[in-house]
């Protein structure tokens, strides 16, 4: 037993020195072993904002177009494609047909991407008074293309808003009450543009460049969205700035 001045000696001896391990622990960043000495710190998973999301199952217009439910053919002209209607598109059910071409807006193969763009500018010329009763029911179709993040079916799903707006009255004021369920995607991908210095960039041209269409888009969202438009999209887009007040 060991007492008095060895004891006291005892304590003030190093403690035997610890062997340093061949390799370093691998350890999650953002925990108290990350701050521990000799470790290898893993780097946080990418969050995948912009990583596309498609669809798993075929779209509801895929599987009428295949069953033969759609008045439409194909018409071959000088001008190239277009869409030849069975029937005349002002006797057609809005309320059945359109939301149906709006759900193809996911699509990227043709011919469902030719028939259901193609229908819906079609539909949206010739709509008139019958395109406002229907906006409920586009909100669906409208969000799932915007969620696949897939930058080609977002381009043309903001063409098709801005078309859709612009069709008849009152179709931009009917959309602010769903701006939380399509202003999100217009959030993340606002400030995605392609930067290439002093080179040319051609899909400005094609308008395929997703910022400069969304920002169209808002704009246009917030001409024709009436008094409570613009306080609803800074709402959801913070860094959107007016184009009315300037």
């Amino acid at each position: 037993m060991i007492i008095g001045k060895e004891f006291r000696k005892s304590l003030r001896r190093p403690m035997p020195s610890v062997p340093k391990r061949a390799t370093p622990r691998v350890v999650p960043a953002f925990t108290i072993q990350a701050l521990q000495k000799d470790v290898t710190i893993i780097p946080p998973p990418k969050a995948g904002a912009f990583v596309e999301r498609p669809r798993k199952a075929p779209t509801q217009f895929r599987r009428f177009y295949i069953r033969g439910d759609f008045p439409i053919g194909t018409e071959f002209d000088t001008y190239g494609n277009k869409i030849a209607w069975k029937v005349e598109i002002e006797k057609l059910d809005y309320h059945h047909y359109l939301p149906m071409f709006f759900d193809g807006l996911c699509e990227t193969v043709h011919p469902y991407k030719f028939f259901a763009q193609q229908g819906i500018l079609d539909m949206l010329q010739h709509g008139g008074p019958k395109i406002l009763p229907v906006i409920p029911q586009l909100i669906i179709p409208i969000k799932n293309a915007l969620n696949t993040r897939n930058q080609e079916i977002v381009c043309t799903t903001l063409k098709v808003i801005q078309r859709l707006v612009i069709s008849t009255d009152m179709v931009g004021e009917a959309l602010v009450p769903y701006y939380r369920q399509i202003l999100p995607i217009f959030n993340i991908f606002k400030n995605k543009n392609v930067n290439l210095g002093d080179r040319i960039d051609y899909t400005q041209m094609n308008q395929e460049n997703v910022g400069d269409l969304i920002q169209e888009t808002l704009e246009i969202l917030e001409q024709y969205g009436g008094e409570n438009a613009f306080i609803n999209i800074k709402y959801m887009v913070p860094t959107y700035e007016s184009c009315m007040l300037n």
